[in-house]
């Protein structure tokens, strides 16, 4: 009776499917209602007049389309950028802190690579542009390309920490065995091994940049602008069912790149 387990089951606790269904609403939505209005004819946001596309052909003929192209190809310059070179910091530090065995700075090195993930982005956003203005560095593509790739680091360091903890280092040391070199090791065993959560890790740190608003906003220069700050700017106008449609095209593309992270991290060639 005492050594028998009594299999935890969070679904049985009464009120968690009405507390679920909450949490849905409440996340999902605002969502759903600036995507469905997205597709609205009418130029209210409120009264709903039929299908039409003419808000997305408005985004790319319409008179703020030359605006929107160039905030959206900064966007992706940007994040492709950042999301790049912090994947490739990321896989270095997680083989250092992975596979360079226990020392001293250790504790110290996860906790400087995590700190990001905890500190408010407001508090980043204000040290980073209090740090561009301190050594007098002009602040436009270059200042948000920097700060952006400073902060996508932790969010590339998450998935490819945990993908390479879950691959023995039996296969290095058999490479090692046949007279492998550690570079041959590690570039033709655990670098394809590691390749679901590189890719993953890239797609992720994409997303933080591209969707990132907050720190873009305070580190920008004049006349600089990404696509979240560029539909900011347009908000404070009014909103415009154009601006729907940005927005869910946004969306789709944040749903496609998180679902392909998923799918991707969950892929094993250990196998």
């Amino acid at each position: 009776m005492f050594g028998s387990k009594r299999r935890f089951d969070i679904k049985s606790y009464p009120g968690f499917l009405p507390v679920t269904l909450l949490c849905l609403v409440i996340l999902y939505a605002p969502l759903l209602v600036v995507t469905v209005y997205s597709f609205n004819a009418s130029k209210s946001i409120t009264i709903w007049e039929g299908m039409s596309l003419r808000w997305y052909v408005d985004v790319f003929v319409g008179p703020e389309s030359e605006k929107f192209k160039v905030a959206a190809w900064n966007s992706f310059v940007i994040a492709i950028i950042a999301a790049s070179v912090a994947t490739t910091v990321a896989t270095l530090a997680a083989t250092g802190m992975i596979r360079a065995g226990k020392f001293k700075l250790r504790g110290l090195s996860f906790g400087l690579i995590s700190l990001p993930l905890m500190v408010p982005e407001i508090v980043t956003a204000v040290a980073t542009l209090i740090f561009f203005n301190a050594i007098a560095f002009e602040r436009g593509l270059m200042t948000i390309l920097l700060a952006h790739t400073a902060f996508c680091i932790p969010f590339a360091y998450l998935p490819i920490s945990a993908r390479m903890q879950g691959i023995e280092d039996s296969y290095e040391q058999a490479a090692l065995d046949l007279y492998a070199t550690k570079r041959q090791a590690f570039t033709k065993i655990l670098l394809p091994l590691m390749a679901p959560g590189i890719i993953s890790g890239f797609l992720l740190a994409f997303i933080v940049s591209l969707d990132d608003f907050i720190i873009t906003n305070f580190v920008k220069g004049a006349g600089v602008e990404t696509l979240p700050t560029a539909i900011f700017g347009a908000v404070k106008q009014g909103i415009k069912p154009n601006i729907m449609a940005i927005s869910t095209m946004l969306l789709a593309v944040s749903i496609v790149m998180v679902t392909v992270s998923y799918f991707v991290s969950k892929s094993d060639n250990t196998k």
